[in-house]
């Protein structure tokens, strides 16, 4: 199967870049394709005004984010995190993996999602948004008097009423938390679907806010699928779905404009002869595809983004390269899909961040899960940051396009997808790995 299916994309595929890709990807060799941009068109369009109405739901359940998750106070209520430079960072990265044609930019920033309220993650950002905008439909639809304010939502009447009605959602673990963790302070009723990759402090976070955990033998398509079936055979619930959801890919695209908002406010010029590289982890594709779509739609050809996605799971890579998007997965050529990085243990695409952003991406990236390590070990040892192995995805792979004259004079931001959360004892030995793998010595566990 695997070898037929190899057969013919290679037949399918034009000689040079992308047959040479394929190979490093079916071989799990770190790779960089940067796919022809001049002819691209683009595919479906998000509709007009989704990000502006995503916008408002954040504004107006704003004061009551700031008591339900008192962390938010510094931000009145917004999900928010800063923008930071890390010059030390980059040297330190371009000693261990610069060389020749791949050299890390010393204009490098990161934006710090790791430490985001609610999953300490990226994913608070879209899943918290679709939780909003279902607790409003959801509310409406039962009589709840919005008038009243976001506040409502603590009565213990209407919370009472909100509990009849169902969230669900599959996850390799940070989405669950953040729709988890939301839906549940909202009063709903909640289960996550997690696949076998999701670390298991993530299920027992969840479990201990009163939210339903089903454990899976399966990877992350497996688990979305059990969860919509799930979903479809109960009338009270609704099913948010990692791979198809405009309400997700809105609250991610809101983290974009407010990225544009932050270089602004630092005097930073984004242009033609000033681009902006961004390096997004990538795993089913939504958060990375919300976030580029916002950007393209500030900046234009300005920005370029890069995915960036573990050798074992290029499930974006493959769709894009192969133009199939979601009618493929890492299996069918031969790869497990199991990675370190579990939010990016993903499969198969999402088919419309593939239809509606992939023509906008600059480059896609492969790196390995030692890279990674190696990467959360200089984080933490050179800036002081605590990631989990997919938040070093962008930092491993700043550098990988652009470079010349374009990558010197550009701006590089590297987003950093979550960790804060990561309980010591997991993160001492991922970093106890990393620093081994440093100097020079195999990882404990090969």
């Amino acid at each position: 199967m695997v070898q037929t299916v190899l057969d013919r994309l290679r037949s399918e595929l034009p000689a040079g870049q992308a047959r040479r890709v394929l190979e490093d990807v079916v071989s799990g060799r770190p790779t960089v394709w940067s796919p022809d941009r001049s002819g691209a068109v683009a595919g479906e369009t998000v509709p007009p005004g989704l990000v502006d109405a995503a916008e408002d739901r954040f504004r107006w359940f704003a004061p009551l984010f700031e008591e339900l998750f008192p962390e938010t106070a510094g931000t009145g209520g917004i999900l928010e995190s800063p923008l930071v430079k890390v010059g030390a960072l980059a040297e330190a990265l371009d000693g261990q993996f610069g060389g020749a044609g791949w050299r890390v930019p010393g204009n490098l920033w990161v934006k710090r999602d790791d430490v985001l309220a609610v999953s300490g993650s990226v994913k608070s950002r879209g899943g918290v948004h679709e939780v909003l905008e279902t607790a409003l439909g959801a509310a409406r639809e039962l009589g709840v008097d919005l008038g009243r304010g976001p506040a409502v939502f603590l009565d213990p009447e209407v919370r009472e009423v909100m509990s009849t009605r169902r969230i669900v959602v599959g996850s390799t673990g940070n989405l669950g938390m953040s729709i988890g963790l939301t839906g549940a302070a909202l009063g709903f009723s909640v289960t996550v679907h997690m696949s076998r990759d999701a670390r298991q402090w993530k299920k027992e976070r969840l479990r201990g806010s009163g939210v339903e955990v089903v454990e899976h033998g399966t990877d992350f398509t497996g688990a979305v699928r059990a969860g919509r079936a799930a979903a479809a055979a109960d009338p009270d619930a609704r099913f948010i779905d990692d791979e198809s959801s405009l309400s997700l890919f809105a609250g991610y695209a809101v983290a974009g404009r407010r990225l544009a908002g932050q270089l602004a406010a630092l005097s930073v010029t984004v242009d033609g002869a000033h681009p902006l590289y961004v390096y997004l982890p990538c795993g089913v594709g939504g958060a990375p595809g919300g976030i580029t779509c916002a950007l393209s739609s500030v900046f234009g050809d300005a920005v370029r983004p890069v995915f960036v996605e573990p050798v074992a799971a290029p499930a974006f890579l493959l769709g894009r390269l192969t133009g199939r998007d979601d009618g493929i997965s890492v299996a069918e050529v031969g790869l497990s899909g199991r990675t370190l990085a579990d939010g990016l243990a993903v499969g198969r695409p999402s088919g419309l961040v593939g239809k509606a952003v992939g023509h906008l991406v600059d480059a896609c990236v492969t790196v390995t899960d030692d890279d990674l390590l190696r990467t959360l070990a200089l984080a933490h040892d050179v800036a002081g940051l605590k990631l989990e192995p997919s938040a070093c995805a962008g930092l491993r792979a700043a550098g990988a396009v652009g470079q010349g004259q374009l990558q010197t004079q550009g701006t590089h931001v590297a987003w950093l997808t979550g960790g804060s959360f990561v309980p010591e004892d997991e993160f001492a030995a991922l970093l106890g790995e990393g620093r081994r793998l440093l100097a020079g010595n195999p990882p404990t566990g090969g």
